[in-house]
């Protein structure tokens, strides 16, 4: 199968309009169309969704926007698969990524935690004093963090959440991120596990923040001239996107190139010195990293390659602009008179309606089977969670397939052989010659260069009276050859046959 990316958009009506909206799949590099998920309308952050893997099918939830229904959808039908009734109308939704537990938000600020495969509710508590604008769990899933209207946010640990022993005490977060003045509008967790995943928010107050969880501290508070109403993140961490109702969308890179002081470039983070650091994003200062379009955003995500920027409207326009160059490179112009409130990237699933052949039967048993989902409890029940029954399924292993040899595989002698050969001690060497053996003949070669460097200096040495005694010679002929002038007789050194000096006076 061919790995092919895909879009996955949620569908409102704009307050003038009417009708249901649907969840959508696009092919990303041409626009088409997919599937079609009808009869389903929700708001920002009432969407979620799981790929297909680990031998089970996707699935697709979206609390509706005017009643209590939660409308669940798999990739095999295009169709409402189960609907339902919930004990309020939610605010936001939040699947963690395994799909086993879904959480809920609603206006009065109230989490609902329910168990995906077998509908138990699992806690119920007041956790804002206002509406819970947003839900998201962390990458590992032991930890649900909420965005409120009250500017807050909240972290939840999911396992104190689900104890049968606290179930009689109110749940209290495990910290709280309290530095937004206006609500917070939305949350994107990093990669990691909780505590070492970094936590980007969003606010009203024009200001977007970088947490870090495992010193629960603010890193950097990043200032935009609008308020903030989606983001999103690189699976790297070396940018984000922030957007605005007015239509603009900044694009911040969490790391600058400056000149060293020993000459040459590096690379350095932005921001980072704590509460008191503010980066401000400014129209005039950052138009080059700035998209701006004539209509409000109310979705944005980044593509799996990190190339593409899908920015939702509000008119029901996916746009995908080149993230190095800005530039727009097409329009999905599919659901005009709706509202984007959802946008996400993923994988064409390979159990995708109309893409498969369900009736077949040389195809029916190669068909993923679909994930379960359970009706939700609207009320906290002790006996079901006693008599707790989850139905999942068990990957199938190949027994014929462990047993067969591939080129990975690594025999045990071979294996043991290898090692012998590196670790063995320096008798490998004995064939070769031994060290006093080479320190014998470094010693014999410096005393033959000692030896040559004594007849060196013996012939520099000859050399040396040789152009003395011509030039004493050359001097003494030129006195001779000069008439007596009557000045001061002088000594002369002369050599005897000997080799003797002898001095004569003139």
């Amino acid at each position: 199968m061919v790995l092919q990316e895909t879009v996955l958009c949620a569908t409102a009506p704009q307050p003038s309009g009417s009708g249901p909206g649907a969840f959508v799949l696009h092919d990303l590099q041409t626009g088409t169309t997919l599937a079609s998920f009808r009869q389903t309308s929700s708001a920002s952050h009432c969407t979620a969704f799981v790929e297909t893997a680990n031998g089970q099918g996707g699935i697709m939830l979206g609390a509706q926007m005017d009643k209590s229904v939660l409308n669940v959808y798999n990739f095999q039908r295009d169709q409402i698969a189960l609907k339902v009734v919930l004990p309020e109308k939610l605010s936001c939704l939040a699947l963690d990524q395994s799909g086993n537990y879904c959480a809920g938000g609603t206006s009065q600020g109230r989490i609902y935690l329910w168990e995906v495969a077998s509908g138990i509710l699992y806690n119920a508590w007041d956790a804002h004093y206002r509406q819970v604008n947003v839900l998201k769990f962390t990458s590992d899933g032991t930890t649900l963090i909420s965005g409120s209207q009250d500017s807050g946010v909240c972290v939840w640990s999911v396992s104190k959440l689900v104890d049968d022993d606290l179930q009689n005490e109110l749940p209290l977060p495990q910290f709280t991120l309290s530095d937004h003045t206006l609500p917070v509008t939305d949350i994107v967790c990093g990669i990691g596990p909780f505590p070492k995943c970094r936590v980007f928010t969003a606010s009203l107050d024009h200001t977007v923040k970088l947490w870090d969880l495992a010193t629960q501290s603010l890193i950097t508070t990043f200032q935009f001239p609008k308020p903030i109403t989606c983001i999103a993140s690189d699976v790297s961490e070396r940018m984000f996107f922030a957007a605005s109702l007015d239509g603009s969308v900044h694009q911040v890179n969490l790391f600058r190139e400056r000149d060293s002081r020993h000459g040459g470039k590096i690379i350095e983070a932005v921001g980072g010195a704590g509460a008191t650091d503010v980066v401000h994003v400014d129209d005039d200062a950052g138009k080059m990293r700035l998209i701006t379009m004539s209509e409000g955003v109310m979705a944005i995500s980044i593509s799996m390659t990190t190339s593409l920027l899908l920015v939702g409207t509000v008119s029901g326009l996916i746009h995908l602009y080149d993230i190095a160059s800005h530039q727009l490179l097409r329009s999905i112009s599919a659901h005009k008179g709706m509202s984007i409130t959802f946008l996400a990237t993923m994988l064409k699933p390979p159990d995708l309606v109309g893409h498969i052949s369900l009736s077949s039967s040389a195809d029916a048993k190669d068909v993923i089977p679909v994930r379960h989902v359970a009706p939700f409890q609207r009320m906290k029940d002790p006996k079901a969670r006693e008599a707790h029954e989850v139905t999942m399924m068990l990957p199938v292993q190949d027994e014929t397939l462990c047993n067969s040899a591939t080129e990975y595989d690594y025999p045990e002698s071979e294996f043991h052989s290898d090692y012998a050969f590196f670790v063995r001690p320096t008798e490998s060497q004995s064939s070769g010659p031994s060290l006093t053996v080479c320190v014998s003949e470094l010693e014999e070669e410096v005393q033959q260069l000692r030896d040559q460097l004594v007849k060196a200096k013996g012939v520099n040495d000859a050399m040396w009276e040789t152009v003395v005694q011509k030039l004493l010679s050359q001097g003494k002929q030129n006195q001779e050859t000069q008439p007596n002038t009557g000045h001061v007789p002088m000594d002369v050194e002369q050599s005897g046959s000997d080799g003797s000096r002898k001095r004569a006076r003139k």
